[in-house]
């Protein structure tokens, strides 16, 4: 891993780290009323997201809601490898590996996430050509290249936190979106 994107997280971090909780509820509130009111996520009948950590983005309210508004919903499972598998959301959810949550259900395999219509990933930053910076495992960038070209790919961030540059390497995959509290949607490309 570079030691450019070990400063930049550690900055954004530190950051997120600041904010409160009211703050971090604001900010969901705000994050799922943009999504839901996107074009994409208003059309689509699959949507794989995933289950908030920490001071991400909340994400505990969007998922409800989409479930409310007839989507079907995908959730990460953690493979040993830190790859992702991927399970339907019914509202159940468990704790497995490092503390996370995951869905109960049947685990639908790695490939499942290619059938979303609506791809909705965790970062910590996002430049203004879509590439994403994560948290460092690699997950979601191997999930975003099972995504078919032309899917709705969209990172959840605080605001600030679409840049102008982030570092990036060979296997860091774009997505076409990104959306804040304050900034709502913000599409690239």
């Amino acid at each position: 891993m570079s030691e450019a994107k070990l400063s930049v997280r550690d900055q954004l971090l530190t950051h997120r780290n600041r904010l409160t909780p009211a703050e971090l509820v604001a900010a969901a509130e705000q994050i799922a009323d943009h999504l839901l009111a996107s074009r994409e996520v208003a059309l689509a009948a699959t949507v794989a997201a995933y289950v908030s950590i920490g001071t991400e983005p909340g994400t505990g309210l969007l998922l409800d809601r989409l479930r409310e508004a007839g989507k079907r919903v995908l959730l990460p499972c953690l493979l040993a490898d830190n790859d992702l598998d991927w399970a339907l959301y019914d509202g159940d959810l468990r704790r497995a590996r490092f503390g996370i949550l995951e869905p109960a259900g049947e685990r639908l395999g790695v490939e499942a996430v290619a059938g979303a219509d609506v791809v909705l990933v965790p970062g910590l930053a996002v430049d203004r050509t879509g590439l994403r910076l994560g948290r460092g495992g690699g997950s979601y960038d191997r999930a975003l290249g099972r995504v078919p070209q032309g899917t709705f790919t969209c990172v959840l961030l605080h605001d600030g936190e679409v840049r102008d540059h982030v570092p990036s390497e060979p296997h860091d995959r774009p997505v076409t979106a990104a959306v804040t509290p304050g900034g709502g949607l913000v599409r690239f490309r």
